[in-house]
């Protein structure tokens, strides 16, 4: 317990060591250059939708960075309420985003608590690559938060918070994105999914905003040449860290 104790002490004093896995590099140089080499693995992450009505893109933009970590086992784990309002991954859909449905593992839960217990668990196990815990609205624990990316640096998972709606509270995650649904501009129907993406909070670097395509050639995220400048660059600002 005192060894623990310890553990925990150290990394609270020196933010950053206990994430000593490899980025996870999204192979988009503007962005990779922003996260400091790529995703950071070992850590927890927030995705947020922009509203209501971009769940759905929230939750791609989750998958999609989840699939994109390993050919391991990828757990989703949500509140009853929120697969009760916003439905269950469809397989063709997981197929489409590049995550193979046999590697989807579901959980259900009734409360908030029960849902960050199994995200802590899940990441704890070192056969798992993800954890995408889906919560509704409400504020989260600060204490929990510390909890789910101390599990995730241990074992080096990619821990993934979907919100349903922006938060405005504090926290301990690597990095906050705030994803949107964005218009396809090709002629054919469907096009390719697309998605407003903006880092709204990164502990270890500056800020920036990007639309991001879906290229099932590449199984991964592009910026679309096709697509009109919507972003502003990425926000300058010192590497100080952000609560």
């Amino acid at each position: 317990m005192i060894t623990e104790l310890r553990r925990l002490l150290t990394l609270q004093q020196r933010p950053g060591l206990e994430n000593r896995a490899a980025p996870l590099p999204l192979g988009i140089p503007a962005i990779d250059e922003v996260l400091g080499g790529g995703l950071l693995r070992g850590a927890l992450h927030e995705i947020a939708a922009l509203g209501e009505p971009h769940i759905a893109a929230a939750a791609g933009f989750a998958l999609g960075l989840a699939g994109h970590h390993g050919k391991s086992t990828v757990f989703w784990i949500a509140e009853e309420m929120a697969l009760a309002e916003s439905g269950a991954p469809h397989g063709a859909g997981l197929d489409a985003i590049g995550l193979a449905p046999e590697r989807l593992v579901m959980v259900s839960v009734a409360h908030r608590r029960d849902l960050l217990w199994a995200m802590e668990e899940a990441l704890r196990s070192r056969a798992v690559c993800a954890v995408i815990g889906e919560m509704r609205g409400g504020r989260i624990d600060e204490v929990a938060v510390r909890r789910l990316s101390l599990s995730a640096a241990d074992s080096g998972a990619l821990g993934l918070l979907l919100r349903a709606t922006p938060p405005n509270d504090a926290s301990t995650a690597a990095t906050r994105w705030i994803v949107g649904a964005a218009l396809s501009v090709t002629s054919q129907c469907p096009g390719a999914p697309r998605f407003v993406v903006h880092l709204a909070r990164n502990r270890y670097g500056p800020l920036g905003s990007w639309i991001l395509e879906w290229s099932d050639s590449d199984e991964r995220f592009i910026l679309p040449t096709h697509a009109q400048p919507v972003a502003a660059p990425a926000l300058n600002r010192s590497h100080r860290q952000v609560a």
